[in-house]
Formats: structure tokens, sequence, C-alpha cells
């Protein structure tokens, strides 16, 4: 990484002659008591003496100008550090801290004067920054903290700025932070808890201790291949072992592996097989390696590394697609679906991650079953949840993918060799349908404990793999944007899902009045978290509308943070006439802009208009 990328900045100085700006698509202020008094101890008690340094953290951000900072990542740690200092009375730029289209949060902020007092009211301020400030100022209190040696502490705390490549997708980056949320200690722990689970069945203490080797063996086999989720799972087996436990053409789990101990059987045969005949070899049987490279050996074959495995693929195929769920949250979802559970985040928190995973160990019978449904769950995630797949013309961008693995044999180098090929799932159409309808939900529910909608496609396949999907998921859909209430709601208060499931109707039917394709092959779902006011909300004079035209549905659209920039303050026309490809993100959008184009103004006639046509189409009518 570039130097400039990288800045080491003294806590004293990150609000000096610079300015940041929190996303809308970052969640709300939202430390408590534990958080925010752990922070201002840590930084008392690691500076034991003027010339010691402690580093506090990292602040990624993306520079939109010359002294103005989009914070990715570290936000709630950066609005701490803004009251805190406040609170000290240390003096820096007006709005040096701000929330993008949040302005209690802003008015907040700003009513915190350089004595580091509140000049406002409670009915007026945002509740979460304002108990923030309380807490610090408690804290002081309590503790009897000197204000002025506190604030020289603050030149020798740091944090590590880590600014973002100029080019890089943020709305994707930032999707992938969430995704990545990993709790691998925790994981670790619950493999240890459940394979600890396995009893043997023999009563003999030399053939117990082997049986539960075997058992061991065949658990941390399936957890292990199971981990790597950035690979179609029958991949990641050895082939031996492919063989055995998948269909002749690689696509489903085999008939003959329909529980835990069904697996350990045909492993134990299979191994019994293999050392018999390693037994029975000559010494002239043998293969002479010794004239071979390394290099031809692992084209050959299938070598095996501890737990690793070798595949005789394209070095690029482990490259090839992004899971869009990381191992730990992929386990959360297994235990959901296996559980007759109301819809709950706390189902999907991996910060609740041992509590609702604890019922795998609870006995034996509950370790292999989990353990068969970990192997079971994820072929079917890997064959009917969409991934991020990069190759050919989508290798840097990517693109939504929903395919199964199949084996084929390639003849072409005069050797016949089993490989993967990737083919779609369902019928075509209609997996193109269902490869949209997920991406719709993917981007609207971006946090993995919110993904609920995965549970309940896992739980539907395991009772009938022939299950339709896209009923399933259509219905889900529409009850949140029935129960959103999206008829009575205005501007930032209309939740992401009504815009994001009229779009896939619109893909879904096509709109021929207004020339939307019917199943277009040119459209797919981008990370859109950022909702537009078409008419701007701060234009000249003589053009502003009343708030509630402005914020009403027929005037919004939901569009990417960096393309909502971009939009600003143009009027509809700048907008059609100049941004052809942030229209595109859209189809509510692109409606709206064939609109503009037909009659060359947009009124707030229109906008009504288009509010009433749209809502008959969320509303089936």
């Amino acid at each position: 990484m570039d130097q400039e990328q990288l800045k080491k900045v003294p806590v004293s100085d990150i609000f000096v002659n610079t300015k940041y700006i929190i996303p809308i698509y970052q969640r709300n202020y939202s430390w408590k008591e534990k958080e925010i008094e752990q922070l201002i101890e840590d930084i008392d008690t690691s500076i034991q003496s003027p010339d010691s340094n402690y580093f506090l953290g990292n602040l990624i951000v993306n520079q939109k100008e010359a002294k103005l900072y989009e914070v990715i990542d570290g936000q709630q740690r950066l609005t701490t550090l803004f009251l805190l200092q406040k609170y000290l009375g240390i003096y820096f730029l007006r709005d040096a801290l701000r929330f993008e289209a949040r302005e209690k949060s802003n008015r907040t902020l700003s009513s915190i004067n350089e004595n580091g007092k509140l000049d406002i009211i409670d009915e007026l301020s945002s509740q979460e920054i304002l108990e923030g400030y309380k807490i610090i100022s408690n804290y002081f209190g309590k503790k009897n903290l000197n204000k002025e040696k506190y604030a020289d502490k603050l030149k020798t705390v740091f944090l590590l700025q880590v600014q973002v490549p100029q080019d890089i997708d943020l709305n994707h980056y930032f999707e992938i932070m969430n995704t990545r949320g990993e709790q691998l200690e925790l994981h670790e722990v619950a493999k240890a808890n459940i394979l600890g689970k396995l009893e043997s069945t023999e009563e003999k203490d030399e053939e117990k201790q082997k049986e539960l080797e075997l058992l061991n063996k065949v658990g941390g086999l399936i957890w292990d291949n199971c981990s790597v989720m950035d690979s179609y799972v029958q991949m990641n087996f050895a082939k031996k072992y492919r063989d055995i436990l998948f269909t002749k053409d690689w696509t489903s789990l085999s008939d003959n592996a329909k529980d835990f101990d069904s697996i350990v059987n045909l492993i134990k045969e299979l191994d019994d097989k293999l050392k018999s005949e390693s037994s029975e070899k000559k010494p002239e049987d043998e293969i002479d390696v010794t004239a071979k490279s390394l290099e031809q050996i692992l084209k050959e074959e299938q070598i095996e590394v501890g737990n690793k495995t070798l595949v005789d693929t394209d070095s690029t195929e482990n490259e090839r697609f992004e899971s869009i769920l990381s191992f730990p949250n992929f386990l959360l979802q297994i235990s959901s679906a296996n559980e007759d559970l109301k819809e709950e985040d706390g189902n999907l928190d991996d910060k609740k991650f041992m509590s609702n995973l604890e019922w795998a160990w609870k006995n034996s019978e509950n370790a292999k079953k989990f353990l068969y449904l970990l192997l079971k769950s994820r072929v079917l995630f890997d064959k009917y949840i969409l991934k991020r797949e990069f190759a050919r013309d989508y290798k840097e961008a990517g693109k939504w993918s929903l395919q199964r693995l199949e084996k084929y044999t390639d003849k072409s180098k005069g050797k016949a060799s089993d490989k993967p090929k990737y083919v779609a799932t369902i019928e075509d159409s209609i997996n193109k349908q269902l490869r949209t309808l997920q991406s719709c939900l993917r981007i609207t529910y971006t946090s993995p404990k919110t993904m609920h909608w995965i549970s309940l496609v896992l739980k539907s396949l395991m009772q009938d793999e022939n299950v339709n999907l896209i009923s399933i998921l259509e219905d889900y859909s529409q009850e949140k944007v029935k129960n959103s209430g999206y008829e009575d709601k205005r501007g930032f208060d209309i939740e992401r899902i009504v815009f994001t499931y009229l779009d896939y109707l619109l893909y879904k039917d096509g709109n021929s009045k207004y020339g939307i394709k019917k199943l277009s092959e040119d459209w797919q779902f981008q990370f859109r978290n950022s909702i537009e006011h078409f008419h701007p909300q701060n234009p000249s004079e003589k053009e502003k509308w009343e708030k509630a035209d402005l914020d009403a549905f027929g005037n919004l659209a939901l569009i990417t943070t960096s393309d909502n920039s971009k939009f600003s303050n143009l009027s509809p026309l700048a907008k059609v006439d100049t941004y052809e490809s942030v229209i595109g993100q859209s189809l509510k959008l692109m409606i709206m802009a064939k609109m503009v184009d037909d009659n060359k103004s947009w009124t707030e006639e229109m906008a009504e208009l288009h509010k009433i046509e749209m809502f008959k189409i969320l509303g089936g009518k």
C-alpha cells in the first residue's frame, strides 16, 4: 500500500483542518456505557509517560476532497473521540464531523460549544449522541479526572488512517466488510465442542479408541472442507472421498450418504480397501516418481496435504467465486434453518454465536446431526444460493451467479480426467429470475444477521429439493413490503425492500409503456443503499418543492452512495442527459427518466402519477 494511503494521526489532531462525513448507509451512533468508558480508560491507563505512544485502531476512509473524508469503517470510535474532545473543550473546525442526511445528529454535534456544554434541549437532539456525551461527562466526574492532563495524553494516542484506492467500488467494499465479520476463534471452539461429543459404541478400549479416531477424522473432514466458502464444496474434498460422498455427476450428496453414521461407514470401507490394496502391491508396481518433477506429479494426481487438497484443476479455480456468507455466519444459518424459530436478528447474530449453536454439542446425537446438516446444507447452499463470480468479462467487477457444479470428463490431453463445470441450477429463464430475486434480497439485507431469507431457502430445500423457490421468496418479499407500511411513509423512512422489490417486479414482468424489457439480460442489481431525490432537495429557490412532494415515493429512487453524490443538486433533466449509467441502476429510475424525456420536465404532478403507477405494481393490482 502506498505511503500516502497510510497515515499515523495523533488523536489530538484528527479534527484539525480536516472534516469527516459519515454516509447514510452506516448505522446510527450506537456505543453505550461499556464501549465509551472502555475507550476513555484505555487512553488514560495506556499512556504512562509523555514519551510513550498508544495505538487506538484503524480509521478507513475515502477521500472526497482535499480535507474531506468519507468514513468507511471506524465511525463509532471516531464519533466518540469527537464527543470526548468537545467535552474536553478542544476547539476545531465547525462541522468537523457530520452525518449524511441525519440532521438531528448534526444538530446535536453542533450544539456542543467551546466550553464542552450542550446548547440544545433533549427534544431536538439525537438521543444516542446526547446519551454518549452524558456518559463521558459522568465518567470524568465519578473518576475525578483532570480534563487538562487528559487532553495532553491525546497527543500520544494515534489512529492509523487508511485511505482506500480512489477507483474502488465503495458499496461492494462495505458489503464485503459486513459479510466477513468472522468469529474464527469461536468457530474453532464450536468445532472442538462438537467433535468432543462424538461417542464410540464399542466396549473394548482399543476398539473404542479406533472408532473415536475415525469419528473425529470424519467430523473434522466435513468441518474443514465445508469451511472453505469461496469454492464449491465438492472440490474441497480429495477425489477419493468425492467419488463416494457425491452422486456420479457430483451434483448432490450420494443416496448412500444419508446421515453421519453412513458417511463414517463409507469412509471406513474406502480406507480399508485402499489400505488392503496398498499392502498387496508388489515392489515393481510402485510408481517411480524420482524422475518426475513436483509439477508433473501435481498435474497427474490429486495430493492430500493435511486437511487440504491440491486439486487437478486450473490454478485460478479457487479465485473464481465469492460466497455471500462467511463460514461462521453459514453455521448460524444452518442452526436457524434446523430450528422452528421466529425470524429474529438474534438467531443469526455472531455476537450470540456460541449460545445459538450450543444445542449442537448437547450430546453425541446432536453433534452427528449437526455435522451431517453442515455437509448437506453446504451442498444445497452452493447449488441454490447465488454467489459473485469473477470470470471472463467480469473478472474484475464480478457478476451474480446461480450455478450448480457438474462433473465432465476432459479427454483433450490424451488422458481422461474428471473436472468441474458450472451450469445453470434450474432451467435458464427460471434460473435468471431466481438469481435476480436473490440478488434483490442480497443487496437489501446486507448484514449477515438479517439474511433470514437464506435460512428459509435452506429449510425448504431440506424438506423438498423440488420446492418452488421463486414462489417462497416472492411471498417472503411481499410480506416484508406489506409490513413496511410504505404507502404511509416518506423519504428516508421508506424501507429499502420497497425500492428493490419494485425493481425486481419491473424486471420480472417488464413494462412496455416505458420500454422495460422482461427478464432483460443486460440488467443486474448493484449494491445500492442511498435514497436519491430525483427533484433535488436543494435546487435554486424558484424550483423548490414542498417537503411532502419532495419526499414522496414518486420522487425517490435507490442508487449507490457515490452516484448520489454525482447527482448532487442537478435538475432531473441534467441528470438524465449527463448520467445515463447511473439512471440504469434502477428500473424505477429508468421509468422516471423516460417520463422526463417524453415531457421535457419533472413536476409534482408527474411524480404523483408515477407513485400511483408504482404502488399498483407493488400491490399486485
